[in-house]
């Protein structure tokens, strides 16, 4: 796990002063909107009861009771079931008991033999293995609508049910639109460009969204929302009105279209916009003022903050016997820092409502796509293991053909094939996956199923797999351009089979003869001293020949194009062998007085975790 940015050295928050601070022309007209804007606007927009909506939509059910089943355990429960006391820690006997009129709805599940996962009336966790697959395709819908609906802003997509949404920049346009005096500094401004704003209008904070109070109900005889109205406006709180319109918007579009009812945190930063998106759930949006902060954190337990519900917030609750935001807001920065580090500094300003991270969009092509199976019944005999590989390669082509249905020059570097038992050692087997038209799940069990053959094929006597999972590693987007290797190659001997661009009539496509040109434009005739039928590694030194067969029914340009081909599948499989030096420690053999023991390989000088950093999990 990271450790949350933070700023280390001198940079010093105090309790709450930076609630109002004075936004200049400067502000208001440059263009480069970091994390230290002033008139910062960022969302965290989450989808309600997300898998139980999913299934609400499938089923046409719009007011039932509604959980969603894993196995045995409850993993959603929609509000109309809620309202009856259910939760995910319920068992689903005593569900039935609060609420006999429950409908129950097990995920979908994948089973041998179908390419798709269904829903089944009869479920084995012997036999089927879970779908999510529905419920990310529904994901990238609502997330779709995120971009259609707010083309400017910056949308990082932090989970399949939210997302954070930096509206600073569309904001700062509608800002100018709205009031266009604000684009020119005024002839008799005292400091030119740095003069502060105007003060600003005052503006309907309307229905669609909630405040938070800026002062607790104990300091005033006032309603919520009328302390949070009357409070005096700044240019922030313009900003996040702004913001809030957009927001309601998209979150109707996604609920008229869709069928999904979201709600949404507005506040000036990340961290805060999350603690927020909850306040009114369900179908709601909260804007958090910056006078309204201390206020709202104040009372709060900080372990209940990201980061702070560890192993670090016990040690904190511990060495200053407290519980909550105000208890820990006394504590100087330079006592936090002398027991848990120069990193300390990020909790003293969390506490206070800061926080410096940014919303960045997160790259559209995975690098990695895993299907993995705990196996209730484990694998005991090396022809069982086909079923469950077949079963993965399901999931595994569902999941790459929905993603090359977007980005069609998608394609994985590698299979890969993990196969365990409990928590011991893992053993693993990798090879290249070679590019074909038709992504299957024949095609990638064959794979699977040939890696399964290396990996357990000089086991002897009986296995015991508990875990196992077939994965994709090395997906990347390939210039589209690109063709196979067959389609350079002239001569149909030196493949064998049908070049996959040629048309029936035997005469090339368009795209192959762009792609014969591209290869012709390199020298056609290999000179006398320029081998053709062998190449030597670099890497491993290992010399790679063309076989007499191919060398008999080819010519010379035929046979350096195959040699080319060669190079490339040799090339993948160390590129292959690199993913499994990140997927699985390295070993090194020590020689003892009896025996060699295996242990693993690291620095002579590793350093451990230090500060603040011990109280992460390190992965």
């Amino acid at each position: 796990m990271m450790i949350p940015t933070h700023q280390k050295g001198k940079n010093k928050a105090q309790d709450f002063d930076d609630l109002d601070p004075v936004i200049t022309y400067r502000h208001i007209l440059q263009t480069n909107l970091g994390i230290k804007d002033p008139l910062r606007v960022v969302a965290l927009c989450d989808s309600d009861a997300f898998y139980a909506a999913c299934e609400m939509v499938r089923l046409g059910v719009t007011d039932k009771p509604l959980v969603v089943l894993q196995w045995e355990g409850i993993i959603a429960v929609n509000y109309p079931a809620r309202k009856f006391g259910i939760s995910r820690f319920h068992k689903l006997k005593d569900a039935k008991e609060r609420c006999p009129e429950l409908m129950i709805v097990h995920v979908a599940t994948y089973k041998e033999g179908d390419a798709e996962p269904g829903y089944w009336d009869n479920v084995d966790s012997r036999t089927h293995k879970v779908s999510l697959d529905y419920y990310r395709r529904e994901s990238s819908k609502v997330f779709s609508m995120f971009k259609e609906g707010l083309p400017d802003a910056e949308i990082e997509k932090a989970s399949i049910d939210e997302a954070f949404i930096d509206f600073t920049k569309p904001v700062r346009q509608a800002l100018l639109q709205r009031y266009p005096y604000l684009s020119q500094i005024p002839a008799d401004a005292p400091n030119g460009v740095d003069t502060p704003l105007p003060p600003p209008p005052l503006i309907d904070w309307g229905t669609d969204s909630h405040l938070i109070p800026i002062y607790s109900n104990a300091d005033s005889e006032s309603t919520d929302e009328e302390t949070s109205q009357s409070a005096p406006l700044t240019w922030h709180d313009i900003a996040l009105r702004l913001a809030a319109e957009m927001m309601h918007k998209v979150r109707v579009d996604i609920a008229t279209q869709l069928g999904y009812t979201t709600s949404a945190g507005i506040a000036r930063n990340k961290f805060l916009a999350k603690l927020c998106a909850s306040y009114r759930k369900p179908y709601s949006q909260t804007i958090l003022r910056n006078q309204a902060i201390p206020c709202y954190l104040k009372p709060l337990e900080f372990q209940k903050i990201r980061f702070l519900g560890g192993k670090l917030g016990q040690a904190l609750a511990k060495e200053y016997d407290v519980s909550t935001v105000a208890d820990l807001l006394p504590v100087p920065l330079e006592e936090f820092q002398a027991k848990f580090g120069e990193s300390a500094i990020w909790v003293y300003e969390i506490l206070r409502g800061i926080d410096r991270s940014e919303v960045k969009e997160k790259s559209p092509v995975n690098k990695s796509m895993l299907a993995a199976k705990a196996l209730q019944k484990p694998i005991t005999k090396i022809d069982d293991g086909p079923h469950w590989i077949r079963v993965l390669a399901a999931e595994l082509s569902l999941r790459l053909n929905d993603a090359r249905k977007e980005r069609p020059n998608l394609w994985p570097k590698t299979l890969a094939l993990h196969a365990g038992h409990g928590y011991g050692t893992a053993r693993s087997k990798q090879a290249p996956f070679p590019f074909t038209k038709e992504v299957t799940v024949n095609v990638i069990a064959a794979a699977g199923g040939k890696l399964w053959k290396e990996l357990v094929g000089n086991v002897t006597g009986t296995i015991k797999v508990t875990y196992i999972s077939l994965g994709f590693t090395g997906i990347e987007a390939t210039d589209a351009s690109q063709q196979s290797i067959a389609s350079f190659l002239d001569s149909p001997a030196v493949t064998g089979v049908k070049r996959p661009n040629e048309e029936k009539n035997g005469k090339p496509s368009k795209s192959r003869h762009r792609n014969t040109q591209r290869v012709r434009s390199r020298p056609s005739s290999p000179s006398a001293d320029q081998n053709t039928t062998s190449f030597t590694c670099l890497e491993c030194h290992k010399t790679l020949s063309l076989s007499p067969k191919l060398l008999s029914t080819s010519d010379v340009l035929g046979q350096a194009y195959a040699l080319a081909a060669m190079k490339d599948e040799h090339s993948d499989f160390h590129f292959a062998e690199s993913v499994a030096r990140e997927m699985e420690p390295e070993v090194k053999e020590v020689r003892g007085p009896h025996k060699k023991v295996k242990t693993p390989k690291i620095q002579e000088k590793e350093i451990g975790p230090r500060g603040i950093e011990k109280f992460f999990n390190r992965t």
